[in-house]
């Protein structure tokens, strides 16, 4: 008699998808899936090609609750594809910005709502808006990406809760030829009955579900912020997979964010300064303190004690575009590949790379550092860095490090004058580095207002272990002696005297 039970509701449910227009459409989480992770993306693989209209609603329901979870209107467009006019009038925050330790999401508060001296967004109903990790001025996303015969659909962060069942509902508008799911009946699933325990140390991520989370974003987003002592540390293992997902979270310490391999995890995004910009009223990005950027695919802010390892972190976008930023003290990156366009990565604080693969279009590395790289792959097509740093600590320092210039312009670094102001104290070293098509001047151009930079190389070789001939080195740089400079390559090879000392 069960056996017949069961027989006659599945044929029930499989007629009822056939009615409403999903038949040949396979969707995951599948329809009347159980344990599903409340951070799921919602996708359907199509027979053929699909695309995404501009109109339409993608609704969720919570069947427990009897209310609606989470609603997507396509007729709002994801964000700008323009940049934002120049407001002359922009200040930098007055007071250092505030990084409070606060439940921030979007199902208690609005997307768009002020933090720190910025105005309330104008983009308020006109683009798409979700609080991604606590950020309560939002991010621009986009509602659904679309790869051939898949798509993704991606609901407002943190909007699914534990132990509940969900039903989805599409209109006919949303996928041009496809007549839509209705009813609350034909896409139903439940989520996990609870969440890892509070103390748990070791959360595992996968894109497939089968994990405690299927994103990085939703195992960040429940680890504790500022988390005390080392023996709390928490070690989140990402396996093999691609999660396209714009990652962003602040306030983490003590976290080690560990994927399964370098090249199988794939964590991407198109995002930039266009699409993300900082806040018409407000600069970003250039000073301590100052108002956090959104243009980046993965974002670490004012996070410490962190750990990295075996990741590629990819922006999809061009332009100011950063693979990684990471703004805090004490972090620690290994056998990561980043990859932005211009400010592939942006570093503000202490952190030592090793063993990593950096890419990108020009100014590849940005920020204030102090950085310590070693061992670690350097191309870009453009100048490698624009570095920033003060007289509070040192810059970008490179040991055996290789250095592949793809274009003309790749010089190492540059310090023109940026709108009127320099970076006198600017600070880059190369000990026993390989120089692969990088001009004969090395460095440049460099100011006036920047001649007290401090540009130092020992030992820069080809690709074949031959000396570089560094005659034609601009006037700032200086090559260091084995002998006369002993001292001061021993205390440049030492990272604690680059990351602690100054």
């Amino acid at each position: 008699m069960k056996k017949v039970t069961f027989i006659l509701a599945n044929l029930l449910l499989s007629l009822t998808m056939a009615a409403n227009g999903v038949d040949g459409v396979q969707m995951f989480p599948a329809c009347g899936a159980e344990g599903v992770n409340i951070d799921t993306h919602l996708t359907l693989t199509f027979p053929d090609e699909v695309t995404v209209g501009s109109k339409g609603k993608i609704c969720v329901y919570d069947l427990t609750t009897g209310r609606l979870a989470d609603c997507l209107d396509l007729s709002i467009p994801a964000g700008p594809v323009t940049s934002q006019a120049n407001n002359p009038d922009a200040v930098y925050t007055p007071v250092p910005y505030q990084y409070k330790s606060q439940d921030i999401n979007n199902r208690n508060t609005k997307p768009g709502t002020p933090s720190g001296a910025a105005a309330w967004s104008q983009d308020v109903g006109k683009y798409q808006l979700t609080i991604i990790g606590g950020f309560s001025d939002a991010f621009h996303f986009y509602p659904v990406i679309v790869h051939d015969r898949t798509a993704t659909i991606y609901l407002h962060h943190q909007m699914l809760e534990y132990g509940h069942r969900y039903a989805v509902t599409i209109d006919a508008d949303v996928f041009p030829g496809f007549k839509g799911i209705k009813g609350k009946r034909a896409w139903t699933f439940t989520t996990k009955s609870s969440a890892p325990a509070k103390d748990s140390r070791h959360i595992a991520v996968a894109a497939d579900g089968s994990g405690d989370f299927s994103t990085v974003q939703g195992a960040m987003d429940f680890v504790p912020d500022f988390l005390s002592t080392e023996q709390e540390r928490v070690t989140i293992t990402v396996a093999n997979g691609e999660y396209e997902e714009l990652v962003y979270f602040r306030n983490k310490r003590f976290v080690t964010i560990e994927g399964a391999s370098r090249d199988g995890v794939f964590i991407h995004y198109p995002n930039n300064e266009v699409f993300n910009p900082h806040p018409w009223d407000i600069k970003t990005n250039e000073k301590r303190g100052t108002f956090p950027s959104r243009r980046a695919a993965f974002a670490a802010d004012n996070c410490t004690d962190m750990v990295f390892r075996n990741l590629t972190l990819q922006t999809d976008c061009q332009g100011q575009a950063e693979g990684f930023l990471l703004n805090g003290e004490r972090n620690y990156v290994e056998n990561v590949r980043i990859k932005g366009s211009g400010d592939a990565l942006q570093v503000n604080g202490s952190a030592y790379f090793q063993n990593c693969v950096i890419e990108g279009d020009a100014d590849t590395i940005l920020g204030r550092g102090p950085s310590y790289f070693n061992h670690c792959t350097l191309v870009s097509w453009g100048p490698f860095m624009w570095i920033r740093n003060n007289e509070e600590n040192h810059g970008n320092i490179f040991i055996d490090c290789h250095f592949r210039g793809l274009g003309q312009d790749a010089v190492i670094a540059r310090l023109p004058d940026n709108h009127g102001q320099n970076y006198p104290h600017a600070e880059v070293v190369l000990l026993n580095c390989t120089l692969e098509n990088i001009p004969p001047v090395g460095f440049g151009p460099v100011a006036e207002s920047a001649r007290t930079a401090t540009l130092l190389e020992f030992n820069s070789h080809n690709p074949d272990g031959t000396l570089t001939d560094v005659s034609q080195r601009h006037p700032v740089t200086r090559q260091l002696h084995p002998i006369h400079d002993a001292a001061t390559i021993a205390n440049y090879y030492d990272w604690r005297y680059v990351l602690v000392a100054k």
